[in-house]
């Protein structure tokens, strides 16, 4: 990013005191705060290299966030335009100022059959016909299966599910 690109950071009235509220509370992730300071500093002018100085992080990381601020710049002045609330713009500012998703495998199980498999171990075990007063995760993975809920599921997962 060359310096003409660096002071290009634009940023609405709306937008900036919301920015300016997300650094100020207690109660904001780390991330966020980072981020917002990284967009604030950049509005004012400052280069990548003064912000990452002054942040301790890498001029990638500050490159990385100005890129993706100027991505989303046309959402974020259309909150501007059409008169949104303050928690319309910080969720939307939430959102631009998010990790993107990952790379990886999908997940194995939905999240409807996950809220099936600890309902089983929430019921009455003797109401499946076992003869025991507690659910073990091996007695509610082969419920699971019995159920047709999946059609394999480890004890394992099954505690990892009920943790």
């Amino acid at each position: 990013m060359n310096r003409k690109e660096a002071q290009a950071v634009k940023a609405g009235k709306k937008v900036v005191k919301s920015l300016k509220q997300i650094v100020r509370e207690t109660t904001s992730p780390y991330w966020l705060v980072t981020r917002a300071k990284i967009i604030l500093r950049a509005t004012a002018g400052e280069s990548n290299r003064q912000i990452a100085r002054e942040l301790e992080m890498t001029r990638n990381s500050v490159i990385k966030w100005r890129r993706r601020w100027q991505e989303n710049y046309d959402r974020l002045s259309a909150l501007e335009e059409a008169e949104s609330s303050e928690r319309e713009v910080r969720e939307v500012l939430e959102n631009v100022l998010a990790d993107a998703p990952r790379s990886g495998a999908p997940p194995t199980f939905s999240a409807e059959q996950v809220v099936q498999i600890v309902a089983i171990a929430c019921e009455e075990p003797a109401l499946s016909g076992l003869p025991t007063n507690h659910w073990t995760p091996a007695a509610v993975a082969e419920e699971a299966v019995k159920r047709g809920i999946v059609e394999s599921i480890s004890p394992r997962q099954v505690g990892r599910f009920l943790k």
